[in-house]
């Protein structure tokens, strides 16, 4: 094995091989993080294509969604209701170290691609199930999306807005953090494998990783007996002359130079809003003074006088002024594929990764690109 061969900091799992028949974004961003970190990644698809790619607006055959979660693959069409694209998957499966899918539960053992029946002929194989509640139970056979995932693990219920309506997250949460959650999993399978010698069946779902996600949230409700009382009031968002900040304090001294830096040192001394378990109580009428003083002035002159009283404040960004952003840029935090028929497709760099590792990935596969070079020649 040749040096560029070998598994690398920036490539720990060169050399692997991997089944990606997911759909959508949960599983196929576990694809891509394998992929990412150096693992040959066939996608397989149907004809028509992994139904993200109609998903929003289209770029040739990518929407962003299916540009931005499949990067680094290889694309191979199989219609599985054919005999012979099952016998080709069939055996890929038989070397492939890990497969990924997101069919519902029961879809891949009717298709013949199920673990139990590709255990048999490659005992090493990982098999990563991702589905919207699970492989057992009663729900197990429910249709689930993002939205739904959000909210069934309780997500939505505490993401309550200024109106009063519980609101899903406006971005693909439960989604993206099932994948993470499945390639955690997968890599720990591996770290195993090289000791117990054989592979396992992985069951992910989109509810439980976004149940996983809320953290400390059950402990609250159920050792409070119901929804607990508000943390560091007056934290929250508020509109400036030209923007919204992000103000939140995690002790008290953070709370009176809050006020001194808002010039309101009334709000201080008032005994109403004396603790935070106090300011809890009356949530909604320290806002509302809050409210009156953050428009007189600019996000950045807010910002310049909280940061000098060392409170904890940013401002929000949008996406795109993310991207744009000085800190973003001196730690290179996005990174850009130019994609064919697209144009540039920027994502977040994955934390924790070595620097560069991203950098020189394939664009995003159209549809069926590489399915002439895999069915003569198989894996890279």
């Amino acid at each position: 094995m040749t040096a560029s061969s070998q598994p690398s900091h920036e490539a720990p799992f060169r050399g692997l091989r991997v089944l990606d028949f997911g759909q959508g974004v949960a599983s196929p961003y576990a694809g891509y993080l394998l992929a990412a970190n150096g693992a040959d990644v066939i996608k397989v698809e149907p004809p028509e294509g992994d139904w993200s790619r109609r998903l929003g607006t289209t770029y040739g055959s990518h929407s962003a969604l299916s540009a931005v979660y499949n990067r680094g693959k290889r694309s191979l069409v199989l219609d599985l209701k054919k005999p012979e694209a099952i016998a080709t998957a069939r055996k890929l499966a038989a070397t492939a170290d890990v497969l990924v899918e997101g069919f519902r539960p029961g879809v891949m053992d009717r298709l013949g691609l199920g673990y139990d029946a590709l255990s048999r002929d490659n005992s090493r194989l990982i098999y990563l199930s991702i589905s919207g509640f699970g492989q057992d139970g009663p729900y197990a056979q429910r249709p689930c999306s993002d939205s739904v995932g959000q909210a069934f693990a309780g997500l939505v219920s505490v993401n309550v807005g200024a109106d009063g309506i519980p609101h899903r997250v406006g971005a693909t949460l439960s989604d993206v953090c099932t994948g993470l959650y499945g390639f955690q999993a997968v890599s720990t399978a591996l770290f195993a494998r090289n000791a117990v010698g054989n592979g396992r069946h992985i069951d992910v779902s989109l509810s439980q990783s976004t149940a996983a996600l809320l953290g400390h949230k059950f402990a609250e409700h159920v050792l409070e007996g119901g929804a607990p009382r508000l943390l560091n009031v007056p934290a929250g968002s508020y509109r400036t002359s030209d923007g919204w900040i992000m103000v939140t304090l995690v002790t008290e001294a953070q709370y009176v130079r809050l006020c001194s830096a808002l010039q309101r040192e009334d709000l201080a001394k008032h005994p109403r809003f004396a603790s935070f378990a106090m300011r809890a109580d009356c949530a909604s009428e320290l806002a509302a003074e809050l409210q009156k003083v953050f428009p007189t002035d600019t996000t950045a002159s807010w910002l310049k006088r909280l940061h000098a009283l060392d409170i904890i404040a940013d401002r929000i960004l949008s996406p795109s002024e993310w991207v744009a952003n000085e800190q973003v840029e001196a730690t290179r935090g996005s990174l850009c594929t130019v994609t064919p028929n697209v144009g540039d497709v920027v994502a977040a760099r994955t934390p924790g990764k070595a620097a560069n590792s991203e950098e020189h990935l394939r664009p995003a596969p159209d549809i069926g690109q590489d399915s002439a070079a895999i069915l003569s020649g198989g894996w890279s």
